[in-house]
């Protein structure tokens, strides 16, 4: 009777192990390195050519895609097809190796790609500009709801405004002042940019500096002479300035002398909401010869349809482009493999995309759409946001996986943008039960949160999450973990070594991040409920507008 109790006890404590075995491994999907390493090797190999849009590079990628697409068992996801075709252009400005920059005293010659960068959108032949007039803009900045307006009673028509990097918050420590070293999108290049368009000016130059800026003046150079690629808007053409482009600090400050200006009282009037534009008394004076071609690159797009609500959609996405073949780098090397800026982001959608297939059909639809020209303006994911193959109103969130962690576990994920959408509950309740947490971009003045595919969601309305690589290391601690960031930005961003390298990438915690994200998106996909934008949020308003019609 003894033995037969204690075989009985011995039976239900195996049933009850192999119940809870059962319940953590095969329930859901467990995600192994082998899922995303074999991905991110052939995606960085030599053979994609940089994959960019436009190139045999392109053509390789997204028959990859596809063709894996199809092994998973996915569907198409644009009615019977994988892609979805964004029309664009290419734009290959050529400027003048020099700009001459003259006062009523003296003359000066700036040298291209050393001391500026610049490039149009224009598709002119030809673009020149003689006489233009300077005029120090602040940080180029309109913003009602702080009362901040750079441009007040200023006309740039045919004036070339010279603006700073980030946005006025930036050092201050105040948090309710544009969110104190948080970049708002008023600090992002590409706002500049856009407010320099809508206030008609010539053409905008952004001063440069590294730690506002967040990337050296190496990765400005990168577009020098270099084809840049736009949606095609042919029909509904916009204006345009003549030029964008980029001063180094030091060319700054020079300017600043010849004008007469000094460059810290500058930057603590730009600062004041008071700040007025300041005209330099100089003129700029150069040339660029441009080159444009139309063609067609491609989103690649599947999807696993929900059993209970089919219209309801899920969407993870990665950018499936890099740069190509640019400028050599000190090894003469000029393919930018991009392993980790974003094989890594899209061998991790393939892997998601065969989770998902082989785990138990989801109650709402799951999409897995790899987009075009990230890299080059967040193209594709802007040209599906102006033309969703799912109504923004039936789209649940965004996930997007831009960059996947190669340094070993942390025991953290950064958040990036703390504070916008109850999806970031969500991935902190996943977080706890597997005793991880999560952690504030550590590098806030970067604006990351603009950066990515994400922002083209956030702007129609659907919550968009995204994080980044940790800091915390599981065996070395926050001081090692922030350091191999550091490094990788330094050695590694857009670079041609940015190379997969076993001995020096660590998968292990690329898997924690996305079976992370999986365990995210599963339980959004099984709910009948929609994740909201927190109070203070500046996308709340937007989806509200569409959802109480």
């Amino acid at each position: 009777m003894k033995n037969q109790i204690h075989y009985l006890l011995s039976l239900s404590i195996a049933t009850i192990f192999f119940s809870a075995c059962k319940y953590q491994v095969t329930d859901t999907y467990q995600f192994q390195v082998k899922d995303i390493e074999d991905h991110i090797i052939t995606l960085s190999s030599d053979d994609f050519l940089g994959r960019m849009p436009f190139t045999e590079g392109e053509e390789l990628t997204i028959s990859y895609l596809v063709n894996e697409f199809e092994n998973i068992g996915l569907e198409p996801g644009n009615g019977d097809s994988f892609f979805q075709e964004v029309p664009m252009v290419s734009i290959l400005a050529t400027p003048a190796t020099e700009m001459i920059i003259s006062s009523e005293k003296e003359k000066i010659t700036l040298e291209g790609l050393k001391d500026y960068v610049i490039w149009t959108q224009r598709t002119d032949p030809s673009i020149s500009f003689e006489d233009a007039e300077l005029v120090f803009a602040g940080f180029g900045i309109v913003a009602p709801e702080y009362g901040w307006d750079d441009y007040k009673g200023l006309n740039v028509k045919d004036k070339i405004v010279v603006v700073l990097v980030n946005d006025p918050g930036f050092g201050t420590e105040d948090e309710a002042f544009f969110k104190g070293n948080t970049m708002t999108y008023y600090g992002r290049w590409t706002y500049k940019y856009e407010e320099a368009i809508r206030q008609g000016a010539l053409g905008c130059l952004i001063v440069h500096n590294t730690i506002p800026a967040g990337y050296g003046f190496n990765v400005v150079q990168n577009s020098w002479n270099a084809s840049k690629l736009y949606l095609d808007d042919r029909g509904k053409e916009s204006y345009k300035l003549a030029f964008e482009g980029w001063i180094t600090l030091p060319i700054a400050n020079r300017l600043f002398e010849m004008a007469g200006l000094n460059e810290r009282e500058m930057l603590a009037k730009a600062r004041k909401v008071d700040f007025e534009p300041i005209p330099m008394n100089l003129k700029a004076a150069s040339t660029i010869d441009v080159s444009a071609s139309y063609n067609i690159s491609k989103n690649v797009i599947a999807k696993i349809t929900g059993k209970t609500a089919p219209d309801e959609v899920i969407i993870y996405t990665a950018h499936w482009d890099h740069l190509g073949i640019g400028k050599p780098d000190e090894l003469g090397d000029s393919l930018y493999n991009g392993a980790l800026d974003n094989a890594s982001g899209t061998a991790a959608l393939l892997a998601m995309a065969k989770a998902f297939k082989n785990d138990t059909q989801t109650d709402r639809t799951v999409a897995f759409l790899a987009v075009t020209a990230e890299e080059q303006g967040l193209w594709g994911s802007a040209y599906y946001a102006q033309n969703p193959i799912f109504p923004k109103e039936k789209t649940v969130a965004n996930i997007n996986m831009d960059g996947i962690n190669p340094y070993g576990k942390m025991k953290d994920v950064s958040l990036i943008g703390m504070g916008q959408s109850s999806l970031e509950d969500i991935l902190i309740e996943e977080l706890d039960k597997v005793g991880r947490y999560a952690s504030p971009d550590p590098t806030p003045s970067a604006g990351f949160y603009f950066r990515s595919d994400h922002f083209n969601f956030a702007k129609i309305g659907i919550p968009a999450l995204y994080i980044g690589t940790g800091i915390d290391h599981f065996e070395k601690g926050k001081e090692y973990g922030k350091q191999l960031q550091d490094d990788y930005t330094a050695k590694y961003y857009h670079k041609p070594s940015d190379e997969y390298d076993p001995s020096r990438w660590n998968l292990d915690g690329a898997v924690d991040d996305v079976q992370l994200l999986y365990q995210v998106g599963r339980r959004l996909a099984n709910d009948s409920k929609w994740p909201l934008w927190k109070p203070g949020s500046e996308f709340k308003a937007v989806r509200e507008e569409y959802l109480n019609k």
